[in-house]
């Protein structure tokens, strides 16, 4: 794959609040040969993988408060960025991306890391993708911690939703930093800021721009009919352990979404409300890791 892409400088990320990682990148997945995806990989190569996906606009620096928690507990953590986010490479033509192109590009990673005994652990655009996963490989998958998403099957979407769909579609340059402070008020600053952080400007965010118009919301679109395979899946064939967290006060995901969704993952437990937790629920993360935990332990 030859495509005009751009990637972020190195310097962008230097002294991110909460986030030693270091870089790990691969640019060989099939299909996707020359684009460079960067990934977090800690913890024991041969322990328990919680695979971290993000959403529109964050990356994986969204999961700096669940990750710290995985690894005490003794799991391998691995957290991608999607292509045109974070400190993956950015293809900089807004038609490359589409609903195949992402999952696709996850597919690949799965397999080029052979991750085995995985538990997703998803939100938004995480779980859109993320749950389409066992399609392809449910020997993989053995547990799901979901937050607010759902599932890509063509269904009427919600009128927050619509919103924030038709305010990226006329906002080129979307302000990152801006949109993450005001829809987590204990933000800093500086944590504002690492959600900015790649995308030097414009032309870095086709990516960001061109997400929630993917959004499966009509049944002609295209992840509809993988999504409905992936329901039937979680709701017959899942018997892995699994935990639901929900932000009460996200506007786009909110409780109705995830309280269909809670009744189709088999075996899904009563959820955690948190009721100040939004979209973004991750940034209320220790304390949803912590919960999963706990529960998984009894």
């Amino acid at each position: 794959m030859t495509l005009d892409a751009l990637r972020t400088p190195p310097d962008r990320f230097a002294d991110l609040p909460d986030w030693p990682y270091e870089p790990r990148y691969l640019d060989d997945l099939s299909g996707y040969e020359g684009l460079r995806m960067h990934y977090v990989d800690e913890g024991p190569a041969d322990a328990p993988v919680m695979l971290c996906l993000h959403g529109e606009p964050t990356w994986s620096y969204l999961y700096r408060r669940m990750i710290p928690v995985f690894l005490d507990a003794g799991y391998r953590v691995v957290a991608p960025d999607f292509f045109g986010f974070g400190r993956s490479d950015k293809p900089v033509e807004d038609a490359v991306y589409t609903f195949d192109f992402h999952r696709d590009s996850l597919l690949r990673f799965i397999e080029r890391l052979d991750l085995s005994d995985v538990t997703l652990v998803v939100q938004d655009w995480g779980g859109i993708l993320g749950l389409t996963v066992p399609v392809d490989h449910p020997a993989r998958i053995s547990g799901l911690l979901i937050m607010n998403t759902a599932f890509g099957v063509g269904a009427t979407p919600t009128d927050g939703f619509i919103a924030w769909r038709d305010y990226v579609a006329h906002t080129a340059d979307l302000a990152v930093d801006r949109l993450m402070a005001r829809s987590v008020g204990h933000l800093t600053a500086q944590e504002a800021a690492a959600y900015e952080a790649p995308f030097p400007s414009a032309e870095y965010k086709a990516g960001v721009r061109t997400f929630p118009a993917l959004v499966p919301t009509d049944t002609s679109m295209a992840g509809v009919e993988v999504s409905r395979r992936a329901v039937r899946w979680w709701s017959a064939e899942f018997s892995g352990r699994s935990f639901m967290a929900i932000g009460m006060q996200d506007p786009v995901l909110g409780p109705p979404v995830m309280e269909r969704m809670h009744s189709v993952i088999r075996g899904c437990p009563e959820p955690l409300r948190i009721e100040e937790g939004g979209h973004f629920l991750q940034e209320w993360g220790g304390q949803v890791a912590h919960a999963a935990l706990d529960a998984w332990a009894t």
